[in-house]
């Protein structure tokens, strides 16, 4: 029973262990720093990330920004949160090497009704 790999992991709970969330779907952070990540062959772009610290746990993860010039409406101290980017097994998905997760809200508004013109960013 041991042998198997995934009976391992589960009976010992080590996905919660390692998983920065701890096992829930989304969580809040503060934005450290606003940071470009190239992409993997065979594409060649920078694709706008933000390192984020979690507030439940003060880890640090890199999370991908979504849509053409949202980074524009995320400054640095804002309070975020972040999601799964929806790769197979919880990895990282497509070109982007070891980012995991996803802005969604912006000092809990909606990201694209910030960045569509809905609705304006409250002030911290």
């Amino acid at each position: 029973m041991w042998s198997k790999e995934k009976i391992q992991r589960r009976i010992t709970g080590l996905r919660y262990k390692t998983d920065p969330l701890g096992g829930s779907p989304q969580a809040r952070g503060i934005v450290l720093e606003k940071v470009g990540v190239e992409s993997r062959q065979p594409n060649s772009a920078v694709r706008k990330c933000v390192r984020v610290q979690l507030i439940k746990n003060g880890k640090q993860v890199t999370a991908f920004v979504p849509w053409d010039g949202s980074l524009n409406v995320i400054d640095e101290h804002d309070e975020i949160v972040v999601e799964g980017i929806g790769g197979s097994s919880g990895r990282s998905m497509g070109d982007l090497p070891g980012v995991r997760w996803r802005v969604s809200k912006v000092n809990g508004i909606d990201l694209w009704q910030l960045l569509i013109g809905k609705k304006k960013k409250p002030v911290r």
